[in-house]
């Protein structure tokens, strides 16, 4: 098990030294699973050294190019009661966990950044964080609030230059997109019924899919916009939050009979 840590420690730290992020150095939370593991490859194959804290990149390389704060909870049920219930507790912890860890994230990279003028600074919010109806009214707050938040903080940071901006994926099929489908489906957490898989599938391909063509969203598209953001290619981008969601938030059909 420590060899196969290792191996591993040692493929996220080397690069090929080539491809749009060649030589960068970054950080990004959350990528055990889902888009931050996507990134994480992502990352990599363009060229980037990735490192799992701010601390141990500044160690092991001297610096950080790249803070990509990721992680993130549901924090309740798609099938959740009225406003009026509404859990504090489990607000407060969602809270914690996906705005006070972002603000934490900018912090820590800023630290890093500024003294270099140079650095990006990426977060996870949410189509969820800017059509309101669409997810637990927890986690739509902390999304709309980590919007806030990259942009407060691109204000400040842009004169000292670090970019900061946001990336907001639809619904995708990560664990926590296919738990909330599960919930709205009225299944069960975990399942192996492959009738009740496909019913999942379907949600997330078809019925939640705005695009046309056959195009799904996936992981890898999010881990993308997320190399373009971190590149060169978006040195004048800062304070953006951008959509990753086919069309969905664009506009919202009028709830009126067509005559």
């Amino acid at each position: 098990m420590g060899r196969a840590r290792s191996g591993s420690a040692r493929l996220l730290s080397a690069s090929s030294g080539s491809g749009r992020l060649a030589r960068k150095v970054a950080v990004i939370t959350g990528a055990a699973s889902g888009i931050g593991k996507a990134t994480a490859a992502e990352f990599f194959k363009n060229g980037a050294k990735v490192a799992a804290a701010v601390d141990l990149a500044l160690a092991r390389h001297g610096r950080l190019d790249v803070m990509f704060n990721n992680a993130g909870i549901i924090g309740g049920t798609y099938a959740g009661g009225p406003i009026e219930s509404m859990d504090l507790a489990n607000f407060d912890r969602v809270m914690a966990v996906n705005l006070r860890g972002v603000a934490a994230g900018i912090k820590h990279a800023a630290r890093a950044m500024v003294p270099r003028s140079q650095g990006c600074i990426l977060c996870t919010a949410s189509t969820a964080g800017v059509l309101g109806g669409s997810a637990p009214h927890a986690y739509s707050v902390s999304k709309t609030a980590v919007v806030g938040m990259v942009r407060s903080a691109a204000a400040e940071l842009a004169a000292r230059g670090v970019k900061v901006n946001s990336i907001s994926p639809y619904g995708i099929a990560t664990s926590m997109g296919t738990q909330g489908v599960r919930e709205m489906l009225g299944l069960p957490p975990v399942g192996t019924d492959a009738d009740e898989e496909e019913a999942v599938r379907r949600v997330l391909e078809e019925d939640f899919n705005e695009m046309g063509g056959g195009v799904v969203l996936r992981v890898e598209d999010v881990a993308r916009a997320a190399v373009f953001l971190a590149s060169h290619d978006a040195r004048y981008i800062t304070g953006h939050n951008l959509m990753v969601d086919g069309g969905f938030s664009v506009g919202k059909p009028l709830n009126v009979p067509v005559r």
